[in-house]
Parts: structure tokens; sequence; C-alpha cells
């Protein structure tokens, strides 16, 4: 070989080198962090959380790629922006749900993703006005809530329907109006079972 073909090939592995730091070293560094400071014993999600940022795989499967993962579940963002009825129906013919909001962490993961878009969830109070309801039957009134100042307000008397809003702030809109959605649904057994198995 010729010094001019064994030069580009030592900048090529030294390229490669740098390019495998730059995206395992910041990863190993968080979960490093993550595990001294905030768990004591990680939970089979926790373990599976990792285990896909350190090895960006498809934990939803290999068909579903548009479907993104966290914290035991797999979430789908929409394209399509559509009334709520008509993304529920989305969300059940794709086997999940629209989605419903348990804690302040996944409050945090939908807003990144969102980013300050109109996004349809599964709470409404479409049987009598201010009883919200979540589509699993999780307990509204002592669940997890992250209203926008001054919502819900019924604007009109026909504002029924709630989604993300303003910096992921919750609103109550128009169920016939169009925004975009997000689904949940469980992960698939395989890697469901794998979690558990760590």
């Amino acid at each position: 070989k010729s010094s001019n073909d064994v030069g580009l090939f030592t900048i090529a592995i030294a390229y490669l080198c740098l390019l495998a730091a730059s995206i395992f070293v910041p990863r190993v560094l968080w979960i490093a962090y993550t595990l001294s400071h905030k768990l004591s014993r990680p939970s089979s999600s926790q373990v599976l959380t990792v285990f896909f940022f350190l090895f960006p795989v498809f934990p939803c499967g290999p068909d579903n790629r548009q479907w993104e993962y966290f914290g035991g579940k797999c979430y789908y963002f929409s394209l399509q922006s559509i009334g709520w009825h008509e993304a529920r129906y989305q969300c059940e013919y794709k086997r999940s749900q629209l989605v419903v909001i348990d804690n302040l962490a996944e409050q945090n993961f939908l807003q990144t993703r969102t980013r300050n878009g109109r996004f349809w969830i599964g709470l409404h109070d479409q049987g009598t006005e201010g009883d919200w309801k979540w589509l699993d039957d999780k307990n509204y009134e002592t669940g997890f809530k992250n209203w926008k100042q001054g919502e819900p307000n019924d604007y009109g008397q026909k504002e029924d329907c709630a989604q993300l809003w303003n910096s992921g702030e919750w609103n109550d809109y128009s169920c016939s109006s169009e925004s975009f959605y997000v689904c949940e649904k469980s992960l698939p057994n395989n890697a469901a079972s794998a979690g558990n198995r760590s």
C-alpha cells in the first residue's frame, strides 16, 4: 500500500473512533449519573430505558419504527391533524389509545416531543360538563394534572376534549376541531419479557 492509502485508512479509523466516542460517552456518563444519584434498585422499565438509550434499536418492534419508547410504553406522534373522535379511532386502529398522562416524567417527555403544537390526549368531559374522564378510567380527581392557567374554561360551551398546547400545558378544545394526536401502548410482549429478565 502507498503511504497515501495508509494515511487515509488511519484518518478513517480515527474518525470512526471519534464518532463512536461522541455517541457512547455522553450516554454512559448520563447512565452513571442517573444510577448513582437517583436509583437504589432500578425497575425493569428503567433498565429498558437505559438499554434502549445506549443501544438505539426498536423496542416497540421492528415494524413500529415510528413509535418512540419511554418509561415502559410506546408512543406515536401523529403528523395529521384530525378531530378528537377520529384521533381516538386512529389510535384504536393502531391497537393503542389516546395518551393518558400519569405523572410529571411522562408529561415532560410528551412536551419535548410536541413542541408547542396542539395534540389530542385521552381526556374529555363529554358526558357531564366538568366531569373529566381518562379513556382508561384512571381517577382524574386524584391523578396528575397540568392545565394551562384559566383552563379548562369550556369556551363557548363547546370545549369537551383535552389537548397538549403551549409548553405542553393542557387546554380544553372543541372535539370536532383538528389537532395532532398522541397514541400510547404497552411494549410488545417480547421486549417486555426481556426487561423482566434483566
